[in-house]
């Protein structure tokens, strides 16, 4: 028989004693990580939906808001608060600035009324463009 042990009780129990901490230890770790594997799932199950819509804040008194987005915008600053459609519509109608990335004023379908509009055939909005002449720009 294959026999390494110590032939001595008191080294076996200081041994075993050894083994013992050991197996607490890694008993320890593997409850750790199952727990945290369960905050994880919990995490994710109850995860709150991202924002439709959101608004970039300053910093000043009163984080006045700078620039609306779309919730799934990539330019998204840290500084954000989530906003409803209707807020949304709202901001931008009052002349808040949408992002020139994610462009929520055109899936909000809030025109540029700055700009004189015209309806294609295909009952669509189209911006005018100034017709150029040898006297200039003229609409």
């Amino acid at each position: 028989m294959f026999d390494d042990l110590p032939p001595d009780l008191d080294r076996l129990r200081t041994l075993r004693t050894w083994h013992v901490l050991w197996v607490q230890r890694i008993d320890a770790k593997i409850h750790a990580l199952l727990r945290r594997q369960a905050e994880a799932e919990h995490g994710r199950r109850h995860r709150p939906p991202a924002p439709d819509w959101v608004v970039e804040v300053g910093i000043g008194t009163g984080r006045p808001p700078i620039q609306l987005h779309a919730g799934d915008c990539y330019m998204l600053g840290s500084r954000r608060r989530p906003v409803d459609r209707d807020e949304a519509r709202r901001l931008l109608t009052g002349g808040l600035r949408a992002c020139s990335h994610c462009r929520p004023d055109n899936r909000l379908e809030v025109l540029d009324l700055s700009r004189p509009m015209f309806l294609r055939a295909d009952r669509t909005s189209v911006p005018c463009r100034p017709i150029s002449s040898s006297l200039g720009a003229a609409w």
